[in-house]
């Protein structure tokens, strides 16, 4: 048996340096430092590569990093005059009992870069204890190391030899394994994800393959919001595995199976790398629906990125796709989607008509998800357009349906604006209540974007109360996490209503900072109902400060945007300036904001996008 324990990267660089033998070489260079770590900070390679450049004073440090980072088979150029590392890790592997060794050559295909006591159950079809005892026994060997409490890794160089061992068993056999651990990852995610929302299953198709025979339990929150997140990189590399290999239905599920988790972490790179691939898959295989899904993701993800046109672009595809294939719930989605995006952009009337649509859709369709969401957009958009009563009852339906769903973050969704309704209309303990129910929920779920929407209209509520330092904290929390998303829609709200706040405690200049802000923000990603808050908060500081040249050109232009929308805040604004008789003698002014103290009732808050 070769001893294949590993040392640390000190320990590694100073045996490199001290086996080499070269003039010059020192256990801090870069170079030392790289070929250590490729060498998988193993003594056994280690002592090969610095025999190679004891033995080739041509050779330089920095030339032998560069050939080990381009080489596909590293292993080839681990070697000595009598030994390689392949041979002296073949010794080790002849030394195993049958079943460790079909184990250990079943773990190089093993896609991510780790793996627990359940993918390598699911891997070699045997029961939990015998999966347990065989990795008890590589780690051992030093075939493997635990870097983390029931979570196993190879060595790089040791992977290697793992997959050209792989590659020699019969194809048949490992496709079945592979097989297998696909079924675990997208078995167990499903299951996992259902606390993260009910969700919009790729074309309503059941997933392929078949639950494992043993599986964490992710039936709580917790647990479930843990494995995912501990599995997420690997459910990543299973999604392009599939890809590469032509399981498309695996490329497409395993993505839709972490489609809620994901933006409720703040994942949103990985969502949108995953549905890329998805996207591909799909067109691949020729899978129409499949594309029609994953294009309606990567539609949510331009949305939360802000790039409304291409959000707009990629759902109209989905939608068309939907009709083409007659899928009627799948059409209610698209439409609920594409309805929101036209929300943001203030094209209310586009909204109305996705939307009505969408519920029309899905009410005939028996889709109580779709639904569910179409409800809470439609609510959103009737108390921007100021219909209260109508806004309480699509907001009161869709929390309804995600209680009976069992949707927590559908739920969260629903009440946040139901809470805005609330604020909206005077019934401030109703509205304070329901913020801080979402919120709950989302702290629950771990949703930061959620939690962000949240404390914005908790916030909200506090300023209508007079609770003024609360609803700093609010705000600010807000915009602290609207920040770390990269959420300008939220950033831009988030400004708004600290500048709101600051012109209630008279603080006009720390209010015109706000709303400058929010302005700048509104304007380079068109969103006119943000654009005119600033707009109107400016022009109320300039009021406070009795400038009412700058004040009416700053009030004349929120009150064009106002009415351009259709918002209701128009008619407000038109009275204030009649009623102050403000005429502009002002240049177009360079920024904007919402009002001041003499309130009438708040411009509605902005369209929550989905979370």
């Amino acid at each position: 048996m070769v001893s294949l324990d590993v040392l640390s990267p000190d320990e590694a660089a100073a045996l490199l340096v001290r086996l080499a033998s070269r003039p010059g070489l020192g256990a801090g260079d870069a170079a030392v430092r790289e070929i250590t770590r490729l060498g998988g900070y193993l003594p056994l390679a280690i002592g090969m590569l610095a025999s190679q450049l004891r033995h080739h004073p041509a050779w330089t440090a920095v030339s032998l990093a560069a050939e080990l980072a381009d080489t596909r088979d590293r292993l080839a150029l681990m070697r000595t005059e009598n030994l390689s590392a392949g041979a002296a890790f073949g010794l080790s592997y002849q030394d195993l009992p049958d079943d460790q060794q079909r184990l250990f050559r079943r773990l190089g295909l093993v896609p991510g870069p780790s793996f627990d006591a359940y993918a390598a159950a699911a891997l070699e079809d045997i029961t939990l204890k015998q999966a347990r005892r065989c990795l008890d026994e590589l780690y051992d060997q030093h075939l493997i190391s635990e870097p983390a409490p029931g979570r196993y890794q190879l060595h790089d160089l040791i992977r290697e030899h793992a997959r050209a061992l792989a590659a020699a068993d019969v194809p048949a056999d490992s496709d079945a394994a592979a097989g297998r651990l696909l079924d675990y990852y997208l078995h167990t995610a499903l299951a996992a994800s259902r606390h993260f929302g009910s969700g919009v299953s790729v074309a309503r198709r059941p997933p392929p393959g078949r639950p494992p025979a043993h599986a964490p339990s992710v039936s709580a929150l917790r647990q479930a919001g843990a494995w995912l997140e501990a599995e997420r990189v690997n459910l990543h590399a299973a999604a392009d595995y599939a890809a590469g290999q032509a399981r498309s239905v695996y490329a497409l599920a395993i993505p839709a199976a972490t489609g809620h988790f994901l933006p409720a972490r703040g994942h949103w790179d990985q969502f949108a790398a995953l549905h890329q691939t998805a996207l591909a898959a799909a067109r691949q295989a020729g899978d129409r629906l499949g594309e029609a899904y994953t294009l309606a993701e990567l539609g949510l993800f331009r949305r939360h990125a802000a790039d409304y046109p291409a959000a707009a672009a990629s759902l109209a595809q989905a939608l068309a796709l939907c009709g083409e294939a007659g899928d009627l719930p799948g059409h209610g989605y698209m439409l609920t989607q594409l309805g929101s995006v036209h929300m943001l952009t203030g094209d209310y009337p586009a909204a109305a008509a996705s939307l009505d649509r969408a519920v029309a859709l899905a009410r005939s369709a028996g889709d109580r998800i779709v639904e569910a969401e179409a409800l809470n957009h439609m609510g959103t958009l009737q108390q921007l357009t100021g219909d209260y009563p109508a806004a309480d009852a699509s907001q009161q339906q869709a929390l309804t349906l995600c209680r009976d769903l069992g949707d927590l973050l559908g739920q969260a969704w629903s009440l946040n604006g139901l809470g805005l309704v609330q604020q909206e209309t005077g019934d401030y303990p109703a509205a304070d209540a329901s913020q801080q129910q979402a919120l709950a929920l989302c702290r629950d779920l771990g949703d930061l974007l959620g939690q962000a929407w949240s404390l914005n209209g908790l916030g909200l509520v506090q300023q209508e109360t007079g609770d003024y330092p609360a609803a700093d904290a609010s705000q600010q929390q807000a915009l602290a996490l609207f920040r770390d998303l990269g959420n300008l829609l939220g950033q831009a709200e988030a400004l708004n209503c600290l500048g709101e706040l600051s012109s209630r405690a008279s603080d006009t200049s720390q209010a015109r900072e706000h709303h400058t802000q929010a302005l700048a923000i509104a304007r380079a990603i068109s969103v006119p109902l943000e654009e005119a808050r600033a707009l109107e908060g400016l022009g109320h500081s300039h009021l406070q400060d009795g400038h009412p040249g700058q004040a009416a050109a700053h009030l004349q232009q929120a009150l064009t945007i106002y009415q351009r929308i259709g918002a209701p805040a128009a008619r407000r604004v038109q009275q204030t300036i009649q009623n102050h008789g403000l005429t502009s003698t002002t240049p177009e002014p360079q920024l904007a904001a919402p009002r001041s103290e003499d309130h009438q009732p708040r411009t509605p808050a902005a369209p929550q996008e989905a979370w």
